[in-house]
């Protein structure tokens, strides 16, 4: 990988791990999703390598980060992200695929002056409230339903694997990594953390629930421009390779009006970013916007 090391920035709690590409040109920062790391940036990282500075954390509770205290959330994430940048210097372009699609808006939101432009990938409209949610929710009643609905997705953050090639088998597995690739073993492999009797996915569980709760509309949202000017990336298959991307069309342009939508074809939530085609189409975002 073209220039890449690993550095830590610290924030508050320790100390943030974080991947990097290149030495000079602008700096883009680039935020990961829910239960990945910040290798899923290793494509994008690498093209941009050539006229940018590319930085993406492991977010607090995932990765090489996973020890840093709660609480968790996106804005607790666009506090790190902003040490992130202040630790570089200047302001950044930022970068955001799935759930870090919603902390790069907290972040421009909360730290417009940090932030250049951002580059929302298949994440950051908010998604439409789970089913059994009542019109006006509690945080109890909201928890509880995270906690139901989608702590079952996130089993294999529970599983104890034997070894590295039992977890790759996982992710072989998946209907979205049908094309495997040396890209996609490491990212498997740099996800595993050694504990008893075996290995185990880094990313915590109570970070991954945490953190879900803000994605999601409990209440109405009004639409509201961003502070900068943006971008949206939209997967056209879903988070399992399904015809339904998981991000509806039109739906960014409705959650933040003057916002430029493009449909990425060929790819998933996953492939997007981990895969050739878009990754390309990232990178190219990034520099279109630069």
């Amino acid at each position: 990988m073209t220039g890449y090391r690993t550095q830590t920035v610290p924030v508050d709690g320790g100390e943030l791990t974080v991947g990097v590409w290149g030495d000079e040109g602008p700096l883009v920062v680039a935020a990961h999703g829910i239960t990945s790391h910040h290798l899923a940036w290793a494509l994008v990282g690498a093209d941009l390598a050539a006229d940018h500075r590319f930085v993406a954390p492991d977010l607090r509770g995932r990765g090489h980060s996973r020890d840093l205290p709660g609480p968790y959330g996106m804005a607790r994430h666009a506090e790190d992200l902003a040490a992130v940048i202040q630790a570089y210097g200047g302001t950044a372009t930022v970068v955001g695929h799935s759930m870090g699609g919603w902390a790069v808006v907290e972040l421009a939101r909360a730290y417009p002056m940090l932030v250049d432009r951002l580059v929302l990938v298949d994440g950051g409209p908010a998604l439409p409230p789970l089913p059994g949610v009542p019109a006006e929710p509690t945080e109890e009643e909201i928890t509880a339903v995270v906690a139901e609905t989608i702590g079952q997705a996130y089993r294999r953050l529970t599983l104890t694997f034997p070894d590295h090639e039992a977890y790759r088998a996982t992710w072989r597995a998946h209907p979205s990594f049908a094309d495997w690739t040396e890209t996609a073993a490491a990212y498997a492999d740099y996800d595993l953390v050694e504990v008893e009797g075996g290995w185990r996915p880094a990313c915590r569980v109570e970070a991954a629930l945490a953190d879900a709760r803000d994605l999601y509309a409990w209440r109405p949202v009004a639409p509201a421009p961003l502070p900068v000017p943006a971008v949206f990336l939209r997967a056209e298959r879903g988070m399992f390779d399904q015809p339904e991307g998981m991000i509806a069309p039109g739906a960014a342009t409705r959650a933040f009006p003057g916002i430029a939508e493009t449909d990425v074809t060929g790819t998933n939530h996953y492939t997007i970013v981990l895969g050739a085609k878009g990754a390309a189409e990232v990178a190219g975002a990034v520099r279109r916007l630069s």
